[in-house]
């Protein structure tokens, strides 16, 4: 995240990629709590998509690396699309909760927006596998609503930034604020997207946060207001 970003919200976003993202599965074999299974079968999923070049991930592979059959992930998935939703519900839930802390603790919408940015760039570096289902890499072959349900995401993000930066054209006196929020909002999530996919397909070796700092200075200056 950018270093402007604040340590609370640092700390959210940590505590809510720990949750699911983890990667690590339960040591003995004792039997799972009721949910618990869920988040194991979730927890393998992102962690088999944080294997640069992996290939399409099979319900197979899957119940192979959990030790169980595939007839037991189907006993709480009724799909492998449905395992996919849980990620993107995740992505969703994480995100967007942060999102709203911004809105609530940050007066200043240019600041606002630099962080926002930066909170989903570090979310795609911290979670290198859901970072392959926000671009859509994980989701060739798969059901065609998962990429659509991704779309509405980038949507949403790209709507909270157009928020943002017609409050900053206003400010401004700008003659068209919509028209211009709606351009510059456009620019940054292509932007966003853009950082998340080179991460992805370059084997999660280039950081989405590369240089970010002065990215901002570029898409999102101080000076405007």
């Amino acid at each position: 995240m950018s270093s402007s970003a604040s340590t609370s919200t640092d700390t959210a976003s940590s505590e809510a990629v720990s949750e699911v993202a983890g990667g690590s599965e339960n040591g003995g074999r004792k039997r799972p709590k009721p949910g618990e299974r869920r988040v194991q079968i979730l927890q393998a999923l992102a962690t088999m998509l944080e294997q640069p070049g992996a290939e399409r991930v099979t319900t197979a592979a899957l119940a192979a690396r959990l030790a169980v059959s595939e007839a037991a992930l189907y006993r709480h998935f009724a799909s492998k699309a449905q395992m996919f939703e849980g990620l993107i519900e995740f992505i969703e839930q994480s995100v967007f909760g942060l999102v709203n802390q911004l809105g609530e603790r940050e007066p200043d919408p240019i600041q606002r927006s630099r962080k926002l940015v930066g909170l989903l760039l570090q979310f795609g570096e911290k979670n290198p596998g859901m970072a392959r289902v926000m671009v859509g890499d994980a989701l060739v072959f798969e059901n065609e609503r998962l990429q659509q349900r991704m779309n509405l995401f980038f949507d949403k993000i790209e709507a909270a930034l157009r928020q943002n930066l017609r409050e900053v054209a206003v400010l401004s006196s700008a003659a068209t604020p919509t028209v211009d929020a709606q351009a510059d909002a456009s620019v940054v999530t292509a932007f966003c997207m853009g950082r998340l996919q080179r991460f992805a397909r370059s084997g999660f070796k280039r950081s989405p946060n590369e240089s970010l700092e002065h990215s901002l200075r570029l898409l999102l200056p101080d000076g405007r207001l």
